[in-house]
């Protein structure tokens, strides 16, 4: 188990490290990563209790989790506004194609 709670503080630290540089897809493959490490972690404890050793590893690794969750929803309202914007552009898009059949005749009234 120290082999995997070591290999989960090295990504935890890496992905912190850079964390205001990582992309969405760096943070979707670092929590994919992360999430199989926990799995194999939460098996191996199911086996044997963590020490306090181990405990104090899993600590220090929670402490980046706040920072690390709060970019990635910076990361989700950017994509949020930008999916509005699209929207908001497409509609005044079509307020703006014709939608008329090019071979009909406008008939104007005489008052």
């Amino acid at each position: 188990m120290d082999n995997l709670l070591q290999e989960l503080e090295h990504l935890t630290k890496t992905i912190y490290s850079r964390l205001m540089l990582a992309t969405p897809e760096e943070l979707e493959t670092f929590v994919e990563q992360r999430q199989k490490l926990v799995d194999n972690i939460g098996q191996e404890v199911e086996k044997c209790q963590p020490t306090p050793a181990q405990k104090d590893v899993i600590r220090r690794i929670m402490e980046h989790d706040q920072a690390i969750i709060a970019r990635m929803n910076a990361h989700r309202l950017e994509a949020q506004d930008w999916l509005q914007k699209r929207g908001q552009a497409k509609i005044q898009r079509n307020a703006y194609e014709a939608g008329y059949t090019p071979d009909s005749i406008l008939m104007d009234r005489k008052k």
